[in-house]
């Protein structure tokens, strides 16, 4: 197994991506940390995963305070926090002049401040171990470019340089960091998404359309990149954006 007594934190540990990669990790022999605010997918994962693999943390992963104390209480648990994979993020699903300042906020709050309150969390304790792994995920939309979906795509650019920037500042130290790109991954979110267009079978429709493959991404999928950065497998593996895009950018 390739993470056997590894301990790792996943932010979005409820659902899509985020559930997906602790079932994968568990199965290659983790101990989990999963945090989310949904408190009851929060507890079904944790029933589902088993009390001897993984605690449940529920809170607000954009609030300074919430991150502190479940980031201590990760240690007091297990001690060290080996892997850090912040999956959490929301979309909303407007341009620029239909994005209030709330709803700016509240994207940017999950993805972009929680990745990097939740790095500034970990980061000390890998620093003690001397090694840890971090990966963020951004979008294949961060490099492609999309519309009505600014404040989603600012906050996964922004994660792409917090990326590159903190594989620069920690690699000294034995900290990889790298960020998966997903393309549009069959998950609660991207359902969402297509249900605000009216007509969500042709949204679906034209998320299909435009990767080659054929197809949309499975988040069982992305979770086996995940495993991969996190691994010793990408032991010489560092400020990279690992795309799993279905071709979408090459296409």
């Amino acid at each position: 197994m390739k993470l056997t007594d590894r301990i790792a934190v996943i932010t979005g540990g409820a659902s899509g991506i985020g559930l997906a990669t602790a079932r994968l990790f568990a199965a290659e022999g983790a101990r989990l940390a999963l945090v989310d605010r949904d408190a009851d997918g929060l507890a079904a994962a944790v029933a589902e995963l088993g009390a001897a693999t993984a605690i449940g943390l529920c809170g607000d992963v954009g609030a300074e305070a919430d991150v502190a104390a479940a980031a201590a209480t990760v240690l007091e648990t297990y001690g060290r926090i080996d892997i850090l994979f912040a999956a959490a993020g929301i979309s909303l699903g407007k341009s620029v002049p239909d994005t209030t300042l709330e709803g700016w906020d509240s994207v940017i709050r999950t993805g972009l401040t929680g990745s990097f309150l939740w790095s500034r969390a970990v980061i000390p304790a890998m620093r003690r171990e001397g090694r840890g792994a971090i990966v963020l995920v951004a979008s294949q939309l961060a490099f492609s470019g999309g519309r009505s979906n600014a404040a989603y795509l600012a906050s996964k650019g922004g994660i792409v340089s917090l990326g590159r920037c903190m594989a620069n500042d920690h690699a000294a130290e034995g900290i990889r960091v790298n960020v998966v790109v997903p393309g549009a991954i069959d998950t609660p979110m991207l359902r969402r998404s297509h249900a605000r267009t009216g007509d969500p079978d042709a949204a679906r429709a034209r998320s299909i359309a435009r990767h080659p493959l054929g197809r949309l991404g499975q988040a069982e999928e992305v979770a086996r990149a995940v495993l991969f950065l996190v691994s010793d497998d990408a032991s010489f593996t560092t400020g990279s954006c690992l795309m799993v895009d279905g071709g979408w950018i090459a296409g």
